[in-house]
């Protein structure tokens, strides 16, 4: 089955933690150690191009996770066991469906 869901939010994030940018050296005078370094040219363009990875909010988004097993089913109490992760925090509502339905 897929399983769609809500993933966690995370709250503001700089671009190291989401996007896996490397630090900055830590030793021999440098001080912009979280910083993502330079984010345009200046004469040209002489803008931020769109789509730029930086800092911002994380997580809080739709998430399918495809190709779960399903372990077992209780109808009595409404419960379907799923081999896997399931996105979102505990007890949150989440969709399955067969595996390719719309």
């Amino acid at each position: 089955v897929d399983v769609i869901g809500v993933s966690k939010g995370r709250g503001f994030a700089g671009v190291i933690r989401r996007h896996h940018f490397t630090c900055g050296r830590e030793t021999h005078g440098c001080v912009t150690h979280k910083q993502p370094g330079s984010i345009g040219a200046s004469a040209y363009p002489s803008r931020v191009i769109k789509g730029k990875r930086l800092p911002g909010r994380m997580g809080g988004a739709r998430v399918t996770v495809r190709n779960l097993n399903v372990v077992g089913v209780d109808p009595e109490q409404h419960l379907i066991w799923v081999r896997g992760s399931i996105p979102g925090p505990p007890k949150c509502t989440v969709l399955i469906r067969k595996i390719g339905a719309k």
